[in-house]
């Protein structure tokens, strides 16, 4: 067997690897262009801009990035994981793809509700996806919140059970989707 098929078997693919760091640093920056949101009114407008196309993004690389997870080939499990973490592993992955999907549907519906343009870039608007309605918009952006903590906390655990498995286990966890490639052992 060549390094070149073992490296492939122990990692996921370059494109899934590109997604998911990609993925992270534009959730990173959304978030952290969220929390500036709340804490600072003077930048608020300049914020806003960013943070709708950004959420956007997010949505469209989700969803490639989860139709090229469906036809790829996953590397296997560390066989340090448990039968316990083997299970929870995928059913935590698809609640991240969850919300990250979720989320930006959402602020896309809260803005849809205010009856606020929803622009892109320039004169590149969206579509409004929901009538206009007050009440609306009130659960929609109290959802649009809570989203946020559940997703900052999702990141959190993952990215704790990653660092868990790379420091304590030292199983290789990491290298699975570390951005270079990896070399057979």
């Amino acid at each position: 067997m060549s390094v070149s098929v073992a490296t492939e078997q122990r990692q996921f693919t370059p494109l899934m690897r590109l997604f998911h760091w990609l993925t992270a640093a534009l959730v990173l920056t959304i978030l952290g262009i969220g929390v500036a949101m709340v804490a600072s009114l003077a930048d608020y407008h300049r914020l806003v801009s960013i943070h709708r196309p950004l959420g956007i993004l997010i949505l469209i690389v989700v969803v490639i990035r989860f139709v090229n997870r469906h036809y790829s080939t996953l590397p296997p499990f560390p066989a340090t994981m448990s039968p316990r973490e083997r299970s929870v592993a995928p059913t935590s992955e698809l609640f991240l793809y969850a919300l990250l999907v979720v989320q930006p549907l959402v602020g896309w519906g809260m803005l849809s509700a205010a009856s606020y343009p929803i622009t892109l870039y320039g004169s590149i608007h969206l579509f409004p996806i929901l009538p206009h309605n007050v009440m609306l918009y009130a659960v929609l952006r109290r959802a649009h919140t809570v989203l946020a903590y559940l997703l900052f906390l999702t990141f959190l655990a993952h990215l704790g059970a990653v660092l868990f498995h790379t420091w304590v286990m030292r199983d290789g966890t990491f290298s699975r989707m570390a951005p270079w490639k990896v070399r057979a052992q």
